[in-house]
């Protein structure tokens, strides 16, 4: 009993010493300011292809300026220029984007046929469809009509029982009734 005593107060010990890991002294020094930094990139979503860019450069007195660019799901570039200091972020939306060049006419002539051809697959998927039942096969029109058999012997059965025991039940009534 004793050695566990000392080995549990030898444990208690070792685990409850944590003064070495808090800080007893406080921080003394002040954070540095900020320093002037400048970055880019560009990115896309396979190798040599770019769908959106950022860059950014900071004075170091907390005044950031930059822009970023993406495409959006119309396939034209947006670029935003923004300014961020000690009043808020600033966003500037470029609309001026160069337009993208027009289709040649044999492009537009296979954009057509394609749109045609799309419409007319999506026509007839929108009419309704005729419900085609499966037909039985040989094998199971047997098979359903031995269950139907099967189903109807067993609810035979049952209700032969059930009026088996309500007959019972009533002549064991009776005979209790003559005794009393």
């Amino acid at each position: 009993m004793e050695k566990v005593l000392i080995l549990f107060f030898a444990i208690s010990q070792i685990a409850c010493d944590v003064s070495h890991i808090l800080l007893t002294e406080e921080l003394s020094t002040i954070p540095p300011p900020p320093k002037p930094y400048a970055f880019g990139y560009a990115a896309g979503r396979f190798p040599g292809h770019i769908d959106r860019t950022h860059s950014e450069v900071s004075d170091g007195a907390g005044n950031v300026q930059g822009s970023y660019s993406y495409v959006d799901p119309r396939h034209q570039i947006r670029t935003v220029e923004y300014t961020a200091d000690k009043n808020g972020f600033h966003p500037i939306l470029n609309k001026n984007q160069p337009d993208l060049p027009s289709d040649s006419k044999s492009v537009f002539q296979a954009k057509q046929r394609h749109y045609e051809q799309y419409n007319a697959i999506a026509l007839q998927h929108q009419s309704p469809q005729i419900l085609v039942v499966p037909r039985d096969s040989v094998a199971v029109h047997n098979a359903k009509n031995r269950h139907y058999t099967l189903f109807e012997k067993i609810a035979a059965d049952h209700a032969r029982i059930a009026a088996e025991r309500e007959a019972l039940r009533l002549a064991s009534k009776n005979t209790l009734e003559d005794h009393y």
